[in-house]
Formats: structure tokens, sequence, C-alpha cells
């Protein structure tokens, strides 16, 4: 029927769609490689066909592939086939290749011959890269398969790291993807004439949004190589060279490429600067602002339990070097609660009184894989009735509403420590740190004993005397340490742990 209402129950609907529309637009951009929404969706349709014709349905396929073009195309054609993937890149741990195995057992897994040869103890089907021409596209199995696929399957699990040393797989339903990328397309009005740069590696939720809202709109994505941000300057002239209107990106690249002053070099003409995973210190966040003062900034605050995303704001006023910048107020679909310690519902009018954060909605997680203990610990009833069944998500994380209103996220309630009878919240004080002029970024840890504070600066500072000037006396870390350059962890993010690792070698020397 010509005015039948697009209801996608699959993620791959989104590309049919998008290849029906908009078939001539590019799609995906990796180095010299460049394809359209008619190539996208003939390349899915062939791999899609092939996995149905092994008789794969409702399994889980691994895909261990380097980011790239070839993994997109397998993740659409697992999912159109009726199945759901996983994903890990070539670089990843033996030990980690096996631990997620173990507990996802494939059925089968997308490789390349050259990663593949990395892990010669994975005993599974495999198929390669290099096999993809061969096959063929069946629309009757494709039409047949479709039929039989509703939105509350599975699209994915992705898998994040476990306190006990087990990762912890995700499982995330193609309804769950659809609906909050439906939201992204509307709030930040997407359509096939933008063009995203892609930072954030497969593996991690975050390119959920690159993905999915692309195809969505027809939009074009380039894909940047994850090795490249260390050259702040190259990728900007990559993104000026690719027309890229908008990025959505972790606050620690971002807040590298203002701190090597690559903004200086180049003139960018971006719409939308989004970013999500960490903190972002508004220092940093001022000096973006300053050298693209005409593209939206938001914030976008999310775990991988909630499809990335479950709250946002847009700045839309002044923050000095030293403020924490708000994560805003629920998505479209999305209800935030926020409870105390003894699981009474804090509400907006109690500013400034913090509690930990609880997520419900549509984006909700369906739980861990294969994992019902950890599951049941962090997806819990609804306090606030219990008439029917109705889980929410147990973030972790310490917030408390603003005068506006807005929810001020202060870290993870494992980052909030007791010391000396106080009770500190790591994350405030880096906030003020991060704003010394200097420091072009700070991460907080704590061992047990020791408060340290590290810091990256081209030059020693009087960092103590200066935050003595602006925190409480118990805030004030007994250890300071300079370091040349943060190491990041495979997420981009500061590595927290190697910073625990040191600071239990040291002598105990104090600055």
């Amino acid at each position: 029927m010509q005015n039948e209402l697009f209801y996608p129950k699959c993620v791959s609907d989104l590309l049919d769609r998008a290849a029906l529309l908009y078939p001539d637009n590019t799609a995906l951009i990796f180095g010299e490689s460049c394809i359209s929404y008619a190539t996208y969706a003939a390349r899915v349709d062939a791999l899609a066909s092939e996995l149905i014709r092994r008789g794969l349905k409702k399994q889980p396929v691994l895909v261990l592939l380097p980011k790239g073009i070839d993994a997109l195309v397998a993740f659409l054609a697992v999912a159109k086939s009726g199945n759901f993937y996983s994903v890990l890149d070539e670089k990843t741990p033996i030990d980690r290749v096996l631990a997620v195995c173990d507990k996802l057992a494939p059925a089968l897994i997308i490789s390349d011959e050259t990663s593949f040869s990395n892990f010669k103890e994975l005993d599974k089907e495999a198929i390669f890269t290099s096999e993809f021409e061969s096959f063929t596209a069946d629309s009757v199995l494709l039409k047949n398969r479709a039929r039989e696929i509703i939105d509350t399957d599975l699209a994915y699990v992705l898998f994040t790291s476990g306190s006990t040393g087990v990762p912890k797989g995700v499982a995330i339903t193609h309804k769950s993807v659809i609906d909050y990328t439906f939201w992204v397309c509307n709030k930040f009005n997407l359509s096939s004439s933008d063009v995203f740069a892609n930072q954030a590696p497969f593996y991690f939720d975050n390119s959920i949004l690159d993905i999915y809202s692309t195809i969505a709109v027809g939009a074009g994505l380039l894909i940047v190589p994850n090795a490249l941000f260390a050259f702040p300057l190259r990728v900007l002239s990559l993104l000026e060279q690719n027309g890229v209107n908008s990025i959505f990106w972790v606050p620690s690249v971002l807040v590298y490429f203002a701190n090597t002053n690559a903004l200086n070099s180049i003139n960018l003409k971006l719409k939308r600067v989004l970013f999500c995973g960490e903190v972002m210190p508004t220092k940093q966040l001022n000096i973006w602002r300053t050298h693209v003062p005409d593209a939206l900034y938001a914030n976008l605050y999310g775990p991988t339990e909630i499809t990335d995303v479950c709250t946002f704001y847009i700045v839309n006023r002044e923050f000095g070097d030293d403020e924490i910048l708000p994560i805003g107020g629920a998505c479209e679909n999305t209800e935030v609660l926020v409870f105390d310690e003894n699981m009474k519902q804090i509400m907006p009018q109690n500013a400034g009184e913090r509690g930990e954060l609880y997520v419900r909605g549509s984006g909700l997680s369906v739980g861990y894989y294969d994992d019902k203990a950890r599951t049941d610990e962090v997806f819990i009833q609804n306090p606030l009735q219990s008439a029917y069944a109705e889980r929410i998500y147990r973030t972790g994380d310490v917030v408390a509403f603003n005068e506006f209103g807005e929810l001020i996220c202060f870290g993870r309630i494992d980052s909030q420590i007791k010391l000396k009878g106080h009770r500190i919240e790591l994350g405030e004080i880096e906030a003020v740190a991060s704003a010394i002029d200097g420091v072009k970024r700070s991460a907080c840890v704590f061992d047990g004993n020791n408060l340290a504070l590290f810091y990256e600066a081209s030059s020693e500072l009087e960092l103590k005397s200066a935050l003595s000037k602006k925190l409480a006396p118990y805030m004030v870390p007994s250890l300071v340490f300079r370091v040349d350059k943060f190491i990041l962890n495979a997420n981009g993010k500061i590595d927290r742990k190697v910073l625990l690792a040191r600071l239990k070698s040291m002598d105990g020397a104090r600055v």
C-alpha cells in the first residue's frame, strides 16, 4: 500500500528503506573505499542469505574484524538473517576473545584471514570477508526470514568489563536500537545531507548512534581509523575533505584536540558536536565553542545497558571552567529516577540532594547474556509500584538535580570514597583540578589509603596550593603527580587502572 506506515521490526529495515529512498547517496567512507546505499544493501542481502542457507536462526554470531566497511556489512547481515551479533576487533587479547566465546558460544565467526590467524585457539566455523563477493542474495529466503523476525528479538550483545574478570554481555533488542535511533534523528534534525565522522570503536556502544542514525536518514558515515586520532590535524583535515558536519566523540578525544591547539589551524564547519562516555570538562568545551561557535553542543549520558544514551543536555548557556556540565533530562520514551540509600525518591525540587540514578524505558537491555545472577543485581523491580513486573536499571552513578531541574552526574558510586569520616566525590576534585591554568586534564584515584591526583601538563605546577583555595581541606589530595600524557583505554577514556597500579607501586613520595 502506498500509504503504509514505515514500522521497522529489524535494524536492517532501516537500511532497506535508505537504499530505496537514497540509493545513490554515499553511505560509508573508509580510506580510499566509498560505497552507496544501494551497494551497502546489496552486500548485506548477499551475506544475510548465506547465513540463512547455513541454517542459522536466532543464533549468536561473533564479528571479529577491524573497524571498517566489512564489519558494518556483517552487523546488518547478521541482523537481517534473524540472528544477533557481538563484535571484537583484531587487537583484542586472546584471553578476552576466549572468555567472550565461552560466554557467548557463537554459532559462527565472521572474520578475515589475517585477524582469524591471531586466534588459532578458536574452534569455530568461520566466514571470511574474502568470500563476501561469492555470495548471492536470495529474495525468497530473505522475505521468509523477515516475517519471522520481531522487534523484541536480540540485535546485538556488547561485552563490557566485569568486576569479577568475566565479561558481561549486554543484550539489546531491535526495538531498543530503533527507538533510540528515531530519537536521535528527530532530536538533532538529521537528514540525508549530513555526514558523521565515527570515532568510537565498533565494540563500544557509542558507535550505535553513528551506525544506525546515519542509515535511518540516508546520511553519510566517515569511518576514521582509531590510530589516526593520535594526529588531530590529520583527523580534522579528513573531516574537512569529506564534508563532515556532525561528530559524536568521547570527551577525552575532544579534550586532546583542544589541548593540542589543533582547532586553531583549521576552519571546521560543524553543525553538531555531540559527546558521551565520560565527563566533558567545561574548560575544553569552552575552547571548542570559541573555535566552532555555530555548532550545537550536546552532552549525552548513558550506560551500555540503556542502548547508549538515556539523558541529554543541549548546551544553552555559558559555563565557567570549573563548573560541571549537566547531563540534563531524560530522552524520549525514557524515565530517569533518583533514589537515596533508603530507596526514597529524590525529586527535582530537592536540588542538591544526591542519590543514585535509575532508568526505565524502551532502550533498556533485556539483561546480561546467559547471566541471570548479575542481571538480577542491577535490573530490579521498580520500587514505586508492585502491581506488575517492571524492571528499572541501577546505573551505579551518583547524581543530583540542580536549580534548573537538570541532572548533574558526580561519577560512579564506586568513585565515591570515604576518607577520615568525609564522603568525597572524585569527580568533583577532577573538575576543579582540570579548570586550573596549565592543566590539560586530570584523574583522581584512591587506593584505600592515599587520595592521589594525576594531572597532564607540560610542566610541574603548584597544584596542591591551587586546589587548597578551591576545595575543602579534606578533599585536597595528599599525593599529586604530573604525567606527560595519560594512557587511554580501548574506548578512548583515561585508563584509571593504570593510574591505580602506578599509585600502589610508588613509595608514597609527596608533592
